[in-house]
């Protein structure tokens, strides 16, 4: 199967790996996991494979299904690193890979959460993003003691099932909206020039280009301006998971990027369909999302194919394992074949789910790129852009409070 067109592939990192049994694999390091050099291994092995970036999972609870509580088990992960400051050691070890760690809106101030990435921009030298998340459980709210979110009731797990959201959710996907909103603005708070600088006159910052942003809306209420200069990127990347109405016209309202999860061709179709609905309900204006394919990946292995790994692990962890993604088992051949499908369709790019993070992670690296080099859809090198304009963004954005933007 032939491209004309690159393609776009990230990896999404979540510990020892998506599998819960991933930790007890031979090459995994579970000793290592709570480790700057376990997470640095693994990104500059991204880095090495030309990767767009790396995404950082993240949460308020314990690894695992919020909604679908496992009890105590113990023969699983169950902590986790803060994202942010995982991104932020990764900083003066790589030099071209995107950073993308997971940040609840929910619990996080927009003020803070600005600061954070604002400062992981400068750090990178232009390559951090934020994927935007929104903490609807009882258990991570009992963890701040500031706000009630109630349990699931059995009517609202019906509502899930069929594709809609309690209207208490709704309204954490409302607020996420105007957190981000929040967030982008106090990115402009400061114009590109505002630093002055000027010893003999004594003059660090020109006033004038520092903009309250005096935002009130139905949640939040901010006055700005940010303490931190404008980013390098003017507007760091902004990415968001989606599998349904609310969450896809969230990222329409907010986003860059927005993953999705496809389960097989089919699905491609009505998603992205979807997806410009969304935005056309919003009246997004500019740039259109980005749309990336999520896929958990189990390679096929020396003397053990993809279907036997994940055959093994389940036996190992003693449930068969379930994604919101499509899982693939195969080769990375087979999974190229598969890409170059999904982009005819549609899909802009895809973020590798690594089932097995070690081992998974090297065989993209290893032998999925260069498959993909060879077929000509693949970079050789990285381009001397930010991350904004790796992933084809413009690297220009306007600030909205400078004198002559065109008002939004």
């Amino acid at each position: 199967m032939t491209s004309t067109l690159p393609i776009h592939l990230a990896v999404a990192l979540d510990g020892a790996g998506w599998h819960p049994a991933a930790w007890r694999e031979p090459h995994s390091r579970p000793s290592e996991l709570f480790t700057a050099s376990y997470w640095t291994d693994l990104v500059t092995t991204a880095e090495r494979g030309l990767l767009d970036f790396v995404s950082i999972e993240d949460s308020l609870s314990v690894p695992g299904n919020p909604f679908e509580p496992d009890g105590d088990a113990v023969d699983r992960v169950r902590a986790r690193l803060d994202a942010h400051l995982v991104a932020a050691r990764l900083t003066p070890v790589t030099h071209n890979i995107g950073l993308i760690p997971t940040i609840t809106t929910t619990h996080t101030e927009p003020f803070h959460v600005s600061k954070a990435v604002a400062t992981l921009d400068y750090t990178s030298r232009g390559r951090a993003g934020w994927q935007v998340k929104v903490s609807a459980s009882e258990a991570e709210a009992t963890h701040f003691g500031r706000r009630d979110i109630p349990a699931l009731t059995e009517d609202d797990r019906a509502l899930l099932v069929s594709g809609n959201l309690p209207d208490f959710v709704r309204d954490l996907f409302d607020e996420s909206a105007e957190a981000v909103d929040v967030v982008r603005r106090l990115w402009d708070s400061w114009e590109d020039d505002a630093e002055i600088r000027d010893v003999e006159r004594r003059r660090f910052i020109d006033r004038d280009k520092l903009h309250y942003i005096d935002f009130e809306g139905k949640y939040l209420s901010v006055r700005g301006p940010s303490v931190t200069p404008r980013p390098p990127q003017g507007q760091p990347i902004v990415a968001a998971l989606a599998h349904q109405r609310v969450p896809y016209e969230l990222a329409a309202r907010t986003a860059d990027l927005v993953f999705v999860t496809p389960l097989d061709d089919g699905q491609v179709p009505s998603i992205l369909a979807e997806v410009r609905a969304a935005q056309e309900r919003v009246e997004r204006s500019g740039e259109p999302l980005r749309v990336y394919g999520d896929i958990v990946v189990f390679f096929d292995a020396a003397g053990e194919s993809g279907r036997e790994r994940l055959d093994r692990l389940d036996t190992a962890s003693g449930t068969q394992y379930r994604s919101d993604a499509l899982i693939f088992t195969g080769t990375p051949a087979e999974l190229a074949d598969h890409l170059l499908r999904w982009q005819q369709l549609g899909i802009d790019g895809f973020r590798l789910r690594p089932g097995v993070a070690v081992d998974d992670l090297g065989t993209i690296v290893n032998d999925l790129v260069p498959e993909l080099q060879k077929r000509n859809v693949f970079r050789t090198a990285y381009p001397d852009t930010n991350l904004r304009g790796l992933l084809g963004l413009p690297i220009d954005v306007p600030n909205r409070y400078a004198a002559g933007t065109p008002a939004a």
